[in-house]
C-alpha cells in the first residue's frame, strides 16, 4: 500500500488528509507543527526536537509538508532526505521555502523536491507517482445530455478537494456556461490558495475551466 506523509501546521494540511482518505486507497501518516512559530529560527533542527516532532511521518516515500516557513521547511527536507523519502512536495510557493537551500538538499540526496504555489499544478513524475496520478492538475471526463452537463468524473483532482466540489455542483449547467462556471465554483470553494491577486486561486480557477473545456472536447 502507498503511504503518504502529511505535515500539518495550524489549519493547513488537514483537508488534504481528508481528501486523500476519501478519494484514494493510500494510507496517511502525519506530523503536526504549531500554528505560531518565530519568524526566524536560527536552529530549526533543535526547534523540531523541542517540539517532539514525530519523525514517523518520514516512513512515507512521498511527503507533503505544510510547514510554510523557510527555516523549518529546509530542516524538514534534510530529515526527509536522511530517512529516504523519495518525493517532498511543498505547497505555499518560494516565499515560504528557501529554494536554493532545498535545491542543494535535493542534489545531494537524490530526493525530488517540488515547491508549488498551488497544488493543482502538480504533474506526475517518476518520483511523486502514484500520488500525483490522482491529486494535482485536474483531469476530467464529462457526459452531456440535452445541452447540459449530466455527469463529471474526476480522473485527477486538486488535493484541496475543489475539483470534486466543482464536479458535483456543475451538474445541470448548460454546456456553453459550464467552463466559466467551473472556474467560479473553484474560486468559491474554501481553498487555502492566495486570493485577491493574479495567480493563486485565479490560476486554479483557470486550470479547472480549461480542464472542463478539454473534457467536453473529448466527450465520448
Amino acid at each position: 500500500m502507498t503511504v503518504i506523509g502529511v505535515i500539518t501546521r495550524g489549519k493547513y494540511g488537514h483537508r488534504l488528509i481528508e481528501i486523500v482518505k476519501e478519494h484514494s486507497d493510500f494510507s496517511v501518516v502525519t506530523a503536526d507543527l504549531p500554528e505560531f512559530v518565530p519568524i526566524f529560527i536560527e536552529e530549526p533542527d533543535e526547534f523540531l526536537e523541542r517540539l517532539n516532532f514525530d519523525l514517523r511521518v518520514f516512513s512515507a516515500e512521498i511527503v507533503v509538508t505544510y510547514s510554510l516557513h523557510p527555516d523549518l521547511t529546509s530542516a524538514i527536507a534534510k530529515l526527509a532526505a536522511e530517512a529516504g523519502v523519495r518525493s517532498l512536495i511543498i505547497p505555499g510557493g518560494p516565499s515560504r521555502a528557501s529554494v536554493p537551500e532545498l535545491k542543494k538538499i535535493s542534489e545531494a540526496s537524490g530526493m525530488d523536491i517540488e515547491v508549488d504555489e498551488i497544488c493543482c499544478t502538480l504533474e506526475p513524475t517518476s518520483f511523486n507517482r502514484p500520488f500525483a496520478d490522482i491529486f494535482g492538475s485536474p483531469v476530467l471526463k464529462v457526459k452531456t445530455e440535452n445541452g447540459k452537463i449530466a455527469k463529471v468524473e474526476v480522473i485527477k483532482g486538486a488535493p484541496c478537494g475543489s475539483t470534486w466540489h466543482m464536479a458535483k455542483e456543475i451538474i445541470g449547467v448548460p454546456v456553453k456556461d459550464a467552463p466559466p462556471k467551473a472556474g467560479l465554483l473553484v474560486q468559491q470553494y474554501p481553498c487555502r490558495a492566495v486570493r485577491g491577486e493574479m495567480g493563486g486561486i485565479h490560476e486554479s480557477a483557470e486550470l479547472h475551466k480549461q480542464a472542463l473545456i478539454k473534457a467536453l472536447e473529448n466527450e465520448e
